[in-house]
């Protein structure tokens, strides 16, 4: 028996990075996940993934900030898993602008995915749990960017900040409902969101060659080493797990000692 044997698991931004080592990971420990994300190929890659290793997975298709794309993929992946247990709403993006060169075209992109985006998670999330009448959680991707402000990634601050804020307003809403929702803080991880940032640090000047980014971000965490996804498989277990069904509202940081609070 895994520690999620059995439930009905939705990734959003599963087709690649945290998504992906989530998917795989929660897989392994006995759930049904439905990996969806905006790149269709992407998600099938990762669900072809876990069913050639024996797991139970679906990919599916939306655009997280679309409310009625998420609230078909959300049914459809009830229907295919017999209920919905938990979803983690992990998609997610950002695109580095000097402070005072942030315009509003990059600011609105960021915001409705990384914070819209949530918000219509938990919302189309929560009305399928409360729905079925059997709880649920809801689990979104925060980031240690949601407890400082950095210049280059104000918009990206800012949504991370606002996911902060709508898991905790989420939590003291659906509780009634034995619904809880939490999120979690990573600092620097090795995936291909870091591969594009890196380059466009150095396209606005704020870097002159590949690598020097990332290695600055890392430079101060405490462990030593930027996370492969994989070393965030463990976190997502305890929070989709009956491990922390005492856990709501709340923000886990798990960045290496990155950001003390």
């Amino acid at each position: 028996m895994g520690r999620v044997d059995g439930k009905t698991i939705v990734v959003t931004g599963g087709g690649s990075g945290i998504g992906a080592a989530f998917s795989l990971g929660l897989a392994a420990e006995g759930a049904k996940v439905a990996v969806l994300d905006r790149d269709s190929d992407a998600a099938e890659k990762v669900a072809s993934s876990i069913v050639e290793r024996g797991g139970r997975s679906l990919a599916f298709t939306a655009d997280v900030t679309s409310r009625a794309m998420m609230r078909a993929a959300l049914i459809d992946a009830e229907q295919w898993g017999g209920g919905l247990d938990v979803v983690f709403n992990n998609a997610g993006f950002n695109k580095p602008m000097p402070f005072l060169e942030v315009t509003e075209d990059n600011w609105h992109s960021i915001m409705d995915v990384n914070g819209l985006g949530v918000l219509i998670g938990i919302q189309e999330a929560a009305r399928i749990m409360i729905r079925q009448g059997t709880g649920g959680k809801i689990i979104n991707t925060s980031s240690v960017a949601g407890r400082q402000g950095f210049p280059d990634f104000a918009p990206y601050c800012a949504s991370k900040f606002a996911v902060n804020a709508l898991t905790q307003a989420g939590a003291r809403d659906l509780a009634q409902h034995k619904i809880t929702v939490n999120s979690f803080s990573p600092g620097v991880v090795t995936t291909p969101l870091w591969i594009t940032l890196d380059q466009d640090l150095i396209d606005i000047g704020s870097a002159t060659m590949p690598g020097e980014s990332i290695n600055a971000f890392s430079a101060d965490i405490l462990l030593g080493h930027p996370a492969a996804p994989e070393e965030l498989v463990g976190t997502a277990l305890y929070l989709a797990s009956s491990d922390s069904d005492y856990l709501t509202g709340q923000t886990i940081m798990i960045d290496g000692g990155k950001v003390l609070i």
